[in-house]
């Protein structure tokens, strides 16, 4: 029988060193390993990524090994422990760096700087090189050396002040919303950059704001104050052009579905699929205008109704219907999705320390180039590798610089 050739990935041959950690970095990274870039990420066991040792963890059981966001935003990677504290490992991060085609790097302005390691210093040694740096606030302005996550920057960009009901203090979104934002800037500059090197031969520096990435999602918010100088606040659920409009309790523990009705077509068409009670035809429900008027009240009656079903029955009565409608789904729903698995969105991972684990997938499927889902390394489970076949050191050499504590 004849063996079925291995079809290669898209970007097979492109080498990336990559210093980031914690999410929005290591995530674009991992695009980049997963349709083949050999990504090798630059850690050490005293300055570990933090998302090595944040929770989530398996089994609420510490340990480097056990961060399960972790293992998804650096699948398909390699990873050598180097202390760039110490000057011969500077001196292999700059030999490294002739090596790749990609550098990438997330730390606060001035890390860099201070390790020798800056994209002036690098492209001294590879000219043609490609580096992101995916900073808070960017390289320049007066707040550029302020640290800080994605939790941060929910406060800074606006989010926090944005979430929750109007009687009541922010509530904040419950994730680092900007963490979910601005990989996918990262990952489209350095396609744009790897392309542009492709064409031209010439490298260049990405100055990637998470700050300003984020401030994409709140356009509207912002475009209206530019328009018409109203600051937007919080309204909980509320929809300024849809009514009913919100998330309702349905039949079932903790079970919700949401529902938006934003003409009066389809009300109509909501009013019949729940029966057409009195009350739908009451004349304080009888125009988009009267019913957003008039919500808080409405609300109340349609969750009299919701409740009397489960989520799905809801979801199946309204869609049927032509109201847009969908279960408010928690992570076992997300897991045992019918379409999601039919698209292949989760796949299982096995791992040395934490075993077989789903791992979301990239949402565009590429037919002649699809990506590979491979587990996140062990801490420093490609040391040798990359000093021996990457670098050319010799085993004395690799012995003098583990005694040295230059590879920990």
């Amino acid at each position: 029988m004849k063996k079925k050739r291995r079809r290669s990935r898209v970007l097979e041959g492109i080498k990336v060193l990559d210093f980031s950690w914690v999410l929005v970095v290591p995530l674009a990274t991992r695009y980049l390993a997963d349709y083949g870039a050999e990504v090798i990420k630059i850690e050490s066991t005293t300055q570990p990524d933090l998302g090595r040792v944040t929770s989530p963890f398996k089994d609420g059981v510490p340990g480097f090994e056990r961060n399960v966001l972790f293992g998804w935003g650096n699948g398909s990677k390699k990873s050598i422990c180097l202390n760039l504290r110490h000057p011969d490992g500077r001196d292999l991060a700059k030999r490294l760096a002739r090596w790749a085609d990609v550098i990438t790097e997330s730390f606060a302005p001035g890390v860099m700087e201070s390790w020798g390691l800056c994209y002036d210093e690098l492209r001294k040694v590879n000219p043609s090189l490609i580096m992101l740096s995916g900073s808070v606030f960017g390289q320049t302005g007066p707040c550029r050396k302020h640290p800080g996550f994605g939790w941060n920057i929910n406060a800074l960009a606006g989010f926090t002040e944005l979430t929750g009901w109007p009687d009541r203090e922010a509530a904040g979104p419950n994730v680092a919303y900007p963490d979910l934002i601005a990989p996918w800037f990262a990952i489209v500059s350095l396609l744009a950059a790897i392309d542009y090197r492709r064409r031209t031969g010439r490298g260049q520096y990405i100055d990637l704001a998470q700050f300003e990435a984020s401030l994409l999602f709140l356009s509207p918010t912002i475009l209206d104050y530019t328009v018409n100088r109203r600051i937007g606040g919080r309204i909980g659920n509320r929809c300024p052009y849809a009514a009913p409009h919100g998330v309702f309790k349905c039949r079932g523990q903790d079970r919700w579905c949401a529902i938006a009705v934003t003409t009066d077509e389809e009300w109509q068409r909501f009013s019949a699929a729940i029966g057409n009670p009195l009350w739908s035809a009451e004349s304080r429900f009888s125009t988009l205008r009267a019913r957003i008027s008039n919500s808080e009240e409405l609300d109340l009656l349609v969750e009299q109704w919701t409740t009397r079903y489960s989520p799905e029955e809801v979801m199946q009565r309204m869609q049927t219907a032509g109201v847009p409608c969908g279960v408010v789904k928690n992570a076992r729903d997300l897991l045992e999705d019918p379409q999601l698995e039919a698209r292949g969105h989760f796949q299982l991972v096995n791992h040395p320390v934490v075993g077989s684990l789903p791992h979301a997938g990239w949402p565009a499927h590429l037919a002649e180039t699809p990506a590979e889902y491979v587990r996140a390394p062990l801490l420093g489970e490609h040391t040798e590798y990359v000093c021996s076949k990457i670098l050319g050191l010799s085993d004395d050499e690799l012995a003098r610089l583990i005694d040295a504590g230059v590879l920990c």
